[in-house]
This record gives C-alpha cells, structure tokens and sequence, in this order.
C-alpha cells in the first residue's frame, strides 16, 4: 500500500516540475543584421528566442520564424523554412530587381522588432513590428501580435483570450469612441473611420500588456495611412470579468 502511495506521489512530483518547467521560460535576444552596401538590401531583426525545447518554447520559436519568413519571403517557387534562408530570399529578390531597373528602384528595406508584451505563468504575448519598404511612395509598418498559452503549449487567437465576446466589444467601442472623439450616438465611421459595414470590430491584432488587453489597429485597417495606427488599452480592472484569463492589477 504505501509502495503504491510512494509511487503515485512521485508521479504527481515530476507532473508539477514539469508544469513548472514549462512556465518558467529563458529568452536569448538575437539580432541578425546583413552586410551594409551600396547595392544591398538592408535587413536588421532583432527578436526574443526561447531557449529550451520545451512544448511552449518551440511553439514560440516556430511562430517567430513563421512571421520573420512571412515578411521576408518574395520568390514563391523558393521553400523557405528558415529565417536565414528567408534573408537571402530577400536579397536576391533586391539584386534581380536591381539587375534590371537600376535607375528606377530604390534601396530596399525591412526592420523587425519582437518584443515580449506580457508574461504570467499562464500566458505570454509578443509584439512583432516590422518595417517594409520595397519601392513606392513609403514603406509600411505593421505591428502582429501573438499569443501563447503556456499550460498547453500552443500559440491562440487573440480572441481565446475573452470569454464573453460580446460584452468585451460593447466595452471596447464605449472606448474607443471616448478616445478617438467619435459621438456615442452616431455611426462608427462619421468621423472618418473606415470599419466594414459602419460597425465597430476589434482589431485584427490584440493581446495582454501590463496596463491591460491592448488593440492595435493596423494602418489602412480601419483608417488611412496618414492617421498611422490606432492602439487602444483596456485596463484589466475593467475588462476582467470578460476574460478567459484574469489578471489582478
């Protein structure tokens, strides 16, 4: 009996050390800068790594590279599946364009920053803004947030993150009219947004941060580009009793 009894407290011992490996995690930044010429592309990313190959941290890395390589990608008959290989993808696609309009195309240009948002035994979020610019009038930065549960070790949607969806959207609208000016009583768009059918919705991208669940409106998402991004910050305080996950401030 109590052989049994050792056993099964031994096993319920390594499942929490376990648990707490898995919440417990080590970043290394890394930085990867390409060579600065006058006919080169100029690349720099700078992004949090996981270290550890724990279920959660591989879930991490894998998201990052995917996201890095997403951006980086311009040769569509190329398999891309590392950012090292993604980085000379870009380069190449430069030097071709280069070859041929020399006199036309101007030095190309991306910045990717990832940063770690938020951090709790249960969730982290990381923010990764990149800058590109590949000809035209002006680059263009976005800023992709994504979401980790780190109990079951596998990235969510920012909607996972709420539990009552509805009552979180009337709370976010009541804000975001507060903020931007727009009138309580008026349509969503009369003061020069651009929502989809005259209603309100989240933001495509939205995650915790320390002041609270943060919404990031993409230029061009909801507005123009000249009005930049939007980002709305809902205090935990207020906005608890509509989440999945809470935090006490």
């Amino acid at each position: 009996m109590f052989k049994n009894i050792g056993c099964y407290l031994l096993i319920v011992f390594f499942f929490f050390m376990g648990c707490a490996d898995e919440q417990n995690l080590t970043f290394e930044e890394k930085t990867l800068e390409a060579d600065r010429c006058d006919i080169c592309a100029r690349i720099r990313l700078s992004y949090p790594e996981a270290l550890g190959e724990s279920k959660i941290s591989n879930a991490i890395n894998t998201a990052l590279s995917e996201e890095i390589i997403e951006t980086l990608h311009f040769d569509d008959e190329l398999e891309i599946s590392t950012v090292e290989d993604a980085i000379a993808s870009f380069k190449k696609a430069y030097q071709k364009m280069q070859s041929s309009f020399a006199d036309e195309v101007l030095g190309w240009e991306v910045e990717i920053d990832a940063i770690i948002m938020y951090e709790d035994p249960q969730l982290i979020t990381i923010g990764v803004e990149s800058f590109l610019f590949t000809g035209g009038a002006h680059g263009f930065t976005k800023t992709h947030v994504l979401n980790f549960d780190k109990i079951r070790g596998i990235e969510i949607e920012g909607t996972e993150l709420i539990d009552n969806i509805e009552g979180f959207i009337k709370l976010a609208e009541s804000k975001f009219r507060q903020q931007e000016g727009v009138p309580m009583n008026g349509g969503i768009n009369d003061s020069g947004f651009m929502f989809p059918n005259n209603r309100f919705r989240l933001a495509n991208n939205l995650g915790y941060c320390s002041e609270g669940v943060q919404l990031i409106y993409n230029q061009y998402e909801v507005s123009s580009y000249a009005d930049g991004p939007i980002t709305l910050t809902l205090p935990f305080s207020e906005i608890n009793q509509f989440l999945n996950f809470t935090v006490i401030d």
